[in-house]
C-alpha cells in the first residue's frame, strides 16, 4: 500500500486506520459466517447484532437517555432539513431558524416549505464569520433549530442555546466530537460522513414524545414513528455504511470516548489556529470567540500567493486543504480520526510558509 495522504478534506472525510481494516475484512467476511457485511439479509441475525451494536455503542458515547430513539436512516442532512418540518411545522405555524451558514440557509428554505420560518438570529451580515449571542423566539414557536458547526466558515456553537422551545440541531459536521447534553435537544441529527462513519447513513437521535407531535399526514417513509417502531429497518437500511458506523463507536470507545477525543481535537485545533495567528500573511475567516475545532478557515493576506501554498501542501502528501467554492481560500478540516500526525506536518508548512512570506 502506498503512503497514506494527510487527509483535510471536509466530507466525506478521513477515517480511522483501524476502522477501514475492520471494515475491509468485513467485506470479504463478516465474523466468520462465509459471507461478506454488503451480502447479508438486513433481516438477518448478523446484521441485527450489528445495528444493535451501534445503537448501543452510540449510546453509551454520547449518553443518551432512554426516552430518545436512536435511528439509522437514509437521505443525509438535506433530507432531515425537509422532513423536520413536514413532521412538526403546521401549515400556519412558526418555527424558528438561526442563519449561521450554508446549510443553516437550506434548512430555512426548506423549512419554508410546509410553514412559516422566524428567522431568529443571523450572522449573514459579516459573512458568517460569527455565531449570534441572541436569539428572537416569537411566542407559540414550534421549535429552534441550529446548525452547531459550519463547515464552509469555520464557526461553531460553543455554547448551546437554553431555550423552553423544543431545540433541533443539525450535528453533521461535529458529532462525537465534544460533550454535550443530549437531553437538552428534541432532534439531532447528523450525516455520518465527517466523524460518524461514511457517507450513506444519517443518525437521528429523537425524543420519543417529540415523535408523536406529527401535525399532517406524511409518507411512511418520512414518518419518524414508523422508523421507531421498525428500529430503522422500516425498508433496507444501508448495511454497510451501518456497520463502518458501529466500528467507528467502537473505535471511539477504545481510545477513551468523547471526553479523551474532545481533548486532541482541542488540541489539534489550537496547534493549527496558532500558526495562523503567529504569521501575517495568514487572515483566519472567523471571529477567535467562536472558531470552529472541526473546520478551520483562512485566506491570505496576499490571494496572489494561494498557488505556492497549495503547492506546498501537495509536496507534503497534503489534500483537501482549498476553502469551499462559494468562499475560496483554505480549509482544514480536522475531524476526529484526523491524527495528529495530519496536523504538524500541515502546521509545518504553515511554518515555513510564514516565515518565507511574514
Amino acid at each position: 500500500m502506498s503512503m497514506r495522504k494527510h487527509n483535510f478534506y471536509a466530507g466525506p472525510a478521513v477515517l480511522p486506520l483501524e476502522v477501514l481494516v475492520e471494515a475491509s475484512r468485513g467485506v470479504l467476511q463478516h465474523d466468520n459466517i462465509g459471507l461478506s457485511i454488503i451480502e447479508i439479509s438486513h433481516r438477518s441475525k448478523d446484521f441485527g447484532e450489528v445495528i444493535e451494536e451501534a445503537e448501543h455503542r452510540l449510546r453509551r458515547l454520547m449518553n443518551i437517555p432512554d426516552d430518545y430513539a436512536v435511528l439509522f436512516l437514509q437521505g443525509g442532512a438535506r433530507l432531515q432539513f425537509a422532513m423536520i418540518p413536514m413532521n412538526f411545522l403546521g401549515d400556519s405555524e412558526t418555527a424558528v431558524y438561526t442563519d449561521t451558514g450554508e446549510w443553516a440557509r437550506q434548512a430555512i428554505e426548506e423549512a419554508k416549505l410546509f410553514g412559516k420560518v422566524h428567522i431568529g438570529a443571523s450572522s449573514r451580515d459579516e459573512n458568517y464569520s460569527y455565531i449570534p449571542k441572541e436569539i428572537d423566539i416569537p411566542d407559540g414557536a414550534k421549535y429552534l433549530h441550529i446548525t452547531t458547526n459550519n463547515t464552509i466558515y469555520g464557526t461553531q456553537w460553543h455554547s448551546i442555546p437554553d431555550v423552553s422551545i423544543p431545540l433541533v440541531a443539525d450535528m453533521s459536521s461535529d458529532i462525537l466530537s465534544r460533550q454535550l447534553d443530549v437531553s437538552k435537544f428534541a432532534i439531532i441529527y447528523a450525516g455520518a460522513q465527517k466523524n460518524a462513519g461514511t457517507a450513506g447513513v444519517t443518525i437521528v437521535i429523537i425524543r420519543k414524545d417529540f415523535a408523536e407531535q406529527v401535525v399532517r399526514p406524511v409518507p411512511s417513509m418520512l414518518d419518524y414513528r414508523k422508523h421507531i417502531s421498525k428500529k430503522s429497518l422500516l425498508n433496507t437500511p444501508p448495511v454497510f455504511a451501518i456497520y463502518v458506523s458501529m466500528l467507528t463507536f467502537k473505535w471511539l470507545e477504545s481510545i477513551g470516548g468523547i471526553p479523551e477525543i474532545e481533548r486532541r481535537n482541542r488540541e489539534k485545533a489550537s496547534l493549527i489556529y496558532d500558526v495562523l495567528d503567529k504569521w501575517e500573511v495568514f487572515v483566519p475567516t472567523a471571529r477567535k470567540e467562536d472558531r470552529s475545532l472541526m473546520n478551520i478557515t483562512w485566506r491570505l493576506k496576499d490571494s496572489q500567493l494561494e498557488g505556492e501554498l497549495l503547492k506546498m501542501c501537495e509536496e507534503a502528501n497534503i489534500v483537501g486543504i482549498k476553502g469551499h467554492r462559494k468562499v475560496g481560500g483554505f480549509r482544514a478540516s480536522v475531524y476526529n480520526a484526523l491524527p495528529m500526525e495530519s496536523v504538524k506536518v500541515l502546521v509545518d508548512v504553515l511554518e515555513t510558509f510564514g516565515r518565507k512570506y511574514g
